[in-house]
This record gives structure tokens, C-alpha cells and sequence, in this order.
């Protein structure tokens, strides 16, 4: 029973923890800046259901790493049902103009907003010259004012997204630290990207970073390219080794499946399936965008470099 000053029977109490300060204090959640520019997805592909339930769980990542995010989807291939990129960057880009004006009729003193309207950020795991023209042009085409990033990779969290994949698909080791084996793990790893040589050989940096997480060959081929699936596999097999698994370096609107089927026949090899909407695609897309605005993350939102 308790008493005016406490509980009875000298039972503990449960005190506050103290605010950490310090190198110990925990960072303060980021939080995304009043009137920031939109961060607008550029999809590749031909839109659909699918496309579109992993465009909004990507963005749907990105919102929870920086509460207050405005995060929207644009397609390159837009049409009725699916926002062409050009068009929502004009709507963004009237909102922020209605905005402004409605604040001025309403006495307030805020200043004509400058700056982009929107970051655009490429759904793309490589650079894939052709994709990102499209999204150039779709940008140029809205004659709004609009900043463009770099497809996602290289980058390490890629690497653990392919390595996650091909685990999931009894390929490779899910874990690298234990030292079980897995009978159907691959000894050799060809990275399928799209975008012609240039975007393989930047595939390749991932590859490296791969090959190191497996501690198996890893070479990087183009799927758009005839003929670099079955190379790129003879010259594993004719290195030592045996046993291949094919590893998308897409997140999947950018090429159709049927082609990632083709490519696992004419390397003779499974596949994994492609990146899809795996956590480090949502965080790396609004490095992306926290990085061209120069927004400080922390946290898990900080996709490191």
C-alpha cells in the first residue's frame, strides 16, 4: 500500500532514466527541414501494380528514416493510373507556388521559396546511361526546377542486399561469420546489371564488395548486352568454378523478368531474385536526397558511404 510520499514497504521506484549528454548522448532523430524540396522516385518500367506497391514501400522507408518527408512517386512510362515524372514535378511545383501565395494573402511575411522544387532520384541500382536520360528529359520536359542524383550504387548496403538475396534463394551463405555450408552455395557469382560495359564495370565495384562478404568470384555481365551473360560465365567456370548463381543488380521495373529468365538459361545457372523493395534500397534513396540538400541523417537513416 502506498503512502502520500511513496510506497510502502520501501518497494523500489522506478526513476526517470537521466538524459545522456556527452559522446554517449544519442543523436536527435532527423527530421526533414519546413519546405523542403519534395523527394520525387523515379520509376523505370512499364508501371503496374506490382511496380507500384514496391515504389511506395521504398518511399514508405525513406518517410519513416525522416519524418515530415515529402515523398512522391513518378514514373517514366506514366500514363492515367500512374503519374507521368513530368507531370508531378509540375504539380509539385504549382502546390509550392499556391502555397506561397495563400501564406502572402494571409498576412504572412515569407519570402518567394528558391530552390528546386524536387530531388529526383533514379530507382536505379546501377547507371544506366539510356534510364537516366529518360529521367533527364522528363525533368527538362516539366521546365521545372529540379535536382537529379546518381543511381543508388556502388555501395556496400548493395552488396549485403545481393548477398541477402542470394541467401534467400539457398545460393550462398546467409551469414558470413558462421562457418556452415550451404550444398546448393555457389563458387562463382555473375552480377547481372543493365546498361550496357559501362554500367557492368561499375557493377563491378559492388561485385568486389560482394566477393569479399562470399569469398567467391563475383564478375559482373550486362543483360542489355549480347553475349556478356554466357563470357562472363565461361570465364568463371574456365577460373574453377562449378557452380554459378545468377545476382540481379536491378531493383526490378528497370527490365522485364522474362530477360533475367533467358539470362539464367544462357548462363546455365539459378538466379536470385532482384532487389526489390529490400530495406537499404528505401535508406540509400534518401541518402540520396539528404545528401543533395545537405540534410545531416542519423541514425539508421544514415546510409553509410
Amino acid at each position: 500500500m502506498s503512502t502520500p510520499t511513496g510506497p510502502a514497504n520501501d518497494l523500489p521506484v522506478r526513476m526517470p532514466r537521466p538524459r545522456q549528454s556527452g559522446r554517449h548522448r544519442r543523436p536527435e532523430p532527423a527530421v526533414a527541414p519546413e519546405g523542403a524540396p519534395a523527394l520525387v522516385l523515379a520509376v523505370p518500367g512499364t508501371p503496374s501494380g506490382s511496380v507500384r506497391s514496391l515504389a511506395e514501400e521504398v518511399v514508405s522507408i525513406a518517410r519513416a528514416e525522416l519524418p515530415g518527408l515529402d515523398a512522391r512517386i513518378g514514373y517514366l512510362c506514366g500514363d492515367d493510373e500512374f503519374p507521368a515524372l513530368s507531370s508531378l514535378l509540375a504539380n509539385a511545383a504549382q502546390e509550392r507556388t499556391a502555397r506561397y501565395e495563400q501564406a502572402r494573402a494571409a498576412g504572412s511575411e515569407a519570402t518567394e521559396p528558391e530552390g528546386p522544387v524536387a530531388v529526383v532520384v533514379p530507382l536505379l541500382a546501377g547507371a544506366d546511361g539510356s534510364l537516366l536520360r529518360d529521367v533527364r528529359k522528363a525533368v527538362n520536359d516539366s521546365k521545372v526546377a529540379a535536382e537529379i542524383t546518381d543511381a543508388l550504387g556502388p555501395h556496400p548496403l548493395l552488396a549485403e542486399a545481393l548477398h541477402v538475396r542470394l541467401s534467400e534463394a539457398g545460393l550462398a551463405r546467409a551469414d558470413r561469420a558462421r562457418l556452415f555450408t550451404v550444398a546448393t552455395a555457389a563458387d562463382g557469382i555473375i552480377i547481372a546489371s543493365v546498361g550496357g560495359e559501362e554500367a557492368a564495370q561499375a557493377a563491378g565495384i559492388t561485385g568486389m564488395l560482394l566477393a569479399a562478404r562470399l569469398a567467391v568470384p563475383v564478375m559482373a555481365a550486362a543483360l542489355d548486352q549480347e553475349g556478356s551473360i554466357a563470357e562472363i560465365a565461361e570465364q568463371l567456370r574456365s577460373s574453377g568454378s562449378g557452380q554459378l548463381a545468377l545476382a540481379p543488380y536491378l531493383i526490378g521495373p528497370e527490365i522485364d523478368p522474362i530477360l533475367l529468365e533467358a539470362a539464367a538459361k544462357e548462363a546455365g545457372c539459378a538466379a536470385a531474385e532482384p532487389l526489390g523493395a529490400y530495406p537499404a534500397i528505401g535508406k540509400l534513396v534518401l541518402s540520396k536526397y539528404a545528401t543533395a540538400l545537405g540534410i545531416p541523417l542519423t541514425g539508421a537513416g544514415a546510409a553509410q558511404r
